[in-house]
């Protein structure tokens, strides 16, 4: 864990992304690409496939906005299909696009998130549609306070305007400023790196892919950034919470 001289306990509201942070999501998209990837006439590598939804998923995002994550992610498995070399399935796609509502979560996201519950208020402002956050919800054991998605704001992170629309309802719903509010996320490219340049002072990464390296389903973010704090996992953040509150 890397950190900063503020605490934990000086703040009121913990914000999260969802996929790649709390959700297991390299897992959930490797698993729901086994159709297309059954068809492939040469194997495919895990991170290979991951940096190629990466290189689409941000460009589909950006091109389309205000297209629903679902039907997004249909988009996206059309595309990946293309680029492998096999005809696009309308079927394989929707189906792809409906996954994202069963990918995993990490083991330790739950429980983590029912201990800092008791301490925070807890939101989730998240690239996912309303319908089918709902089963990442149910499998983070319906942890919110309040969830904002890219259908809400009508834009997909690293956008200004869903760091502006955090900002925003945290004061208008929770009365709290910036500098109370801890955003808590994996990915640099859709959330450190905006949150620091859209208003957020504190961020905490959580480096799941710290083993790895890489950036895997994510795009590197465009210039270096630091965040206040570094941990693996989110149980980190629990056991620094503990240490500071004994």
């Amino acid at each position: 864990m890397i950190g900063s001289e503020k605490r934990l306990c000086d703040f009121r509201v913990l914000t999260f992304d969802t996929f790649g942070t709390l959700i297991d999501w390299e897992t959930g998209i490797w698993v729901a690409l086994a159709p297309l990837r059954a068809r492939l006439i040469q194997s495919l590598q895990r991170e290979e496939a991951l940096k190629a939804f990466a290189t689409h998923e941000s460009s589909v995002q950006s091109a389309t906005p205000g297209r629903m994550y679902r039907d997004l992610l249909a988009v996206v498995h059309d595309r990946l299909a293309q680029e492998w070399g096999v005809k696009p399935d309308a079927t394989e796609s929707a189906a792809f696009g409906a996954s994202v509502s069963s990918w995993p979560a990490f083991s330790d996201a739950a429980e983590s998130l029912a201990y800092l519950r008791d301490y925070f208020r807890l939101v989730t402002v998240t690239n996912c549609d309303r319908r089918s956050y709902q089963g990442a919800s149910r499998n983070l054991g319906d942890p919110w306070h309040a969830i904002w998605t890219a259908e809400d704001i009508g834009s997909y992170k690293p956008d200004r305007r869903n760091f502006e629309y955090l900002i925003t309802h945290a004061k208008l719903e929770f009365d709290a400023a910036p500098e109370e509010i801890l955003h808590v996320a994996q990915s640099l490219y859709h959330d450190i790196l905006p949150a620091a340049k859209y208003g957020l002072p504190y961020t905490a990464w959580i480096n799941r892919r710290r083993a790895g390296g890489g950036y895997g389903a994510t795009p590197p973010p465009a210039e270096t950034v630091r965040a206040t704090w570094q941990f693996a996992t989110l149980a980190e953040i629990v056991e620094q919470h503990m240490q500071e509150t004994r």
